[in-house]
């Protein structure tokens, strides 16, 4: 049984929403009240380095989602990783994301 929850990121602490698919992981910045993607990122673009573990792709979606926030001024954030579990892919992006310096 699916509990219903809903995570709302504002214009002060937006939402970092994580998709994990078969074969990539994507992480946006959404602000929810102007219904905007302020930044994004996946294991699709040319700076993320191929040829590693998918754990090892994770983080570095994190960092770059981290480092492209920071860019815009965004440091508060509301993780929303939709049904899927606090672990693996999802937690290295978290973890990356962390260590790249947002806050949630």
């Amino acid at each position: 049984m699916k509990r219903a929850k809903h995570i709302y990121g504002s214009t002060a602490r937006p939402r970092l929403s994580v998709y994990k698919g078969l074969r990539n992981i994507y992480a946006q910045v959404i602000d929810d009240d102007k219904g905007i993607t302020l930044v994004s990122a996946s294991t699709l673009e040319k700076t993320i380095k191929k040829g590693s573990l998918s754990i090892e792709l994770a983080k570095q979606v994190g960092l770059l989602i981290a480092q492209r926030a920071k860019e815009k001024q965004i440091t508060h954030v509301v993780f929303d990783r939709r049904d899927k579990k606090y672990h693996g892919r999802i937690k290295a992006v978290a973890d990356g994301a962390r260590e790249g310096g947002l806050i949630f």
